[in-house]
């Protein structure tokens, strides 16, 4: 075997578990990962069951029913796996045989890293998927953002939209650019030390609770030149995330003296409830 104590299993765990700590997008808090679990009999998309709306009408007593009962709509729903991403790394036998494990052990961490920045980029682009009437600014005229009163004020009105949605209060979450977050920094509602909530938010670092969201920062925001910067709010479970780790290989090169570990990663994601996804375009001036 080419890497002393190679166990797929255990190394695919392993960069799992690094991916899952890079992750922003792909946590649980953000993109729930209910239908995994239908990929343990393999395939590349998992079927999401739903029904269409229920009628009510009026009912009067000692009166028969107007009609049968209601025929329900499949509202079924597809999400593909349609995100392939691999790595092959090597590592010569020129470094010693005390060091080679620990080399690949980090290589397979920074493999972990790369990817699950790879994946944020691609969770961060669903902001298409929001409904048309959760859209606050837009390409041609995006919001301007220079205070923290203003960044604050925005993520209020995201609120608003998912409110006029009818999403549920709690499982609420927004993730914002590094610039947008530095201005919450500054208002007195986030860092003063009269409150609970303020001492949370120091504590937290990047998350928080604001304007009843899970606060996150991310570099992975979607973003045109620097601006039009996609910032995406959402509840529950409006964004659904599937992964796997294909398969995950060591070998020895034929051409180098050394060892060498390849992976395939596969993945997809779908936004299922457009009206719990709300998106404000906002540049930095």
């Amino acid at each position: 075997m080419a890497i002393d104590n190679f166990i797929p299993t255990l190394w695919a765990a392993r960069l799992l578990a690094n991916m899952h700590q890079v992750l922003v997008y792909g946590q649980p808090g953000i993109a729930k990962r209910d239908y995994e679990g239908d990929l343990a009999a393999g395939g590349n998309s998992v079927k999401i069951n739903s029904i269409g709306a229920v009628t009510v009408s009026d009912y009067t007593k000692n009166t028969d029913f107007a009609s049968g009962p209601q025929t329900l709509s499949d509202a079924t729903q597809t999400l593909t796996l349609d995100q392939q991403k691999m790595f092959n790394f090597q590592v010569d036998d020129i470094d010693t045989a005390q060091q080679k494990p620990k080399v690949m052990d980090e290589a397979m961490r920074e493999a972990g890293y790369a990817i699950a920045k790879t994946q944020d980029t691609f969770l961060g682009g669903f902001y298409t998927a929001a409904s048309s009437s959760n859209l606050l600014g837009d390409d041609t005229t995006p919001i301007s953002i220079t205070t923290a009163a203003e960044a604050y004020d925005n993520l209020v009105d995201l609120g608003v939209k998912l409110d006029e949605a009818d999403a549920p209060d709690e499982d609420r979450w927004v993730v914002v650019p590094p610039w947008f977050h530095g201005l919450l920094d500054k208002d007195s509602r986030l860092v003063g030390s009269g409150s609970a909530q303020a001492e949370g938010r120091l504590v937290n670092g990047f998350q928080g609770k604001i304007a009843g969201f899970n606060l996150m920062k991310s570099n992975r925001v979607a973003n045109t030149t620097g601006a039009k910067y996609k910032i995406m709010a959402g509840q529950g479970e409006c964004l659904q995330f599937v992964e796997q780790i294909a398969e995950i290989k060591a070998y020895n090169p034929e051409k180098r003296f050394g060892d060498a570990a390849k992976g395939l990663h596969v993945y997809g994601a779908k936004v299922i409830r457009p009206a719990k996804l709300a998106v404000l375009t906002a540049n930095r001036t």
